[in-house]
């Protein structure tokens, strides 16, 4: 079987990680973006098997890692890892950036794509700290709302490690870009809910890729 992770390479290679509870289209938009706007090599998908953070996931993992499987399909630079969705162990980033250096070696610029809500909680996060000597983190921000209302030990993190383009080649980690994406405010905890209210197929063909919603109603996913 081949390796979900592909070899090593020099190109920067980007990173999605969350539940995707479901996977949903403002999740590909920022994936895309990471292709064609900051000039990512390949994105991976690290579906997280047990978020330490948050409550259990709705879907089970299987579920999730065939849901993100049918939306990155036709895309080959989207890569998808398995491995933590079928883990026992707690999801930290933090250790999902040392075993991805593990495998890539130290030199490959690693870019964390995220989205400006959960950049604001990132001291929260498990050894936040170390992240940027691991990676990179590309910020996505939404019009009208830049990272102007940072404070404490991240607004002073953002104020040294800012890059003002995604050049992310002189070096392996340590940089942080924010760059504005127009994807829409939708969350995977909207998409359930509508899912559970009995939400039209036209209303939630708007929030997520055909191929998702059909697996989510072939297996009658996130009705209670």
């Amino acid at each position: 079987m081949p390796d979900p992770l592909g070899t090593a390479g020099n190109d920067a290679l980007g990173i999605m990680g969350g539940t995707f509870d479901p996977v949903h289209r403002a999740h590909l938009a920022l994936a895309r973006a990471g292709l064609d706007r900051l000039g990512l090599g390949q994105v991976v998908w690290i579906p997280a098997g047990h978020p330490p953070h948050r409550a259990p996931p709705y879907a089970t993992a299987e579920d999730r890692l065939a849901m993100v499987r049918l939306a990155i399909a036709g895309e080959p630079r989207f890569r998808l890892d398995d491995s933590e969705a079928k883990s026992a162990l707690p999801s930290y980033t933090v250790e999902t950036l040392e075993r991805l250096r593990r495998h890539y070696g130290p030199e490959r610029p690693l870019v964390l794509l995220m989205g400006a809500d959960a950049f604001y909680g990132l001291p929260k996060w498990h050894r936040w700290e170390d992240i940027l000597r691991l990676a990179h983190i590309a910020v996505a921000t939404r019009p009208g709302y830049p990272l102007s209302g940072l404070s404490g030990p991240l607004a002073d993190l953002f104020g040294r490690c800012r890059l003002a383009s995604a050049d992310f080649s002189h070096s392996p980690a340590g940089g942080i870009h924010a760059f504005e994406l127009v994807a829409g405010t939708v969350s995977a905890t909207e998409v359930r809910a509508l899912i559970n209210a009995g939400a039209p197929d036209a209303q939630l063909l708007e929030l997520l890729p055909p191929a998702v919603l059909d697996y989510i109603r072939q297996h009658h996913l996130y009705r209670r």
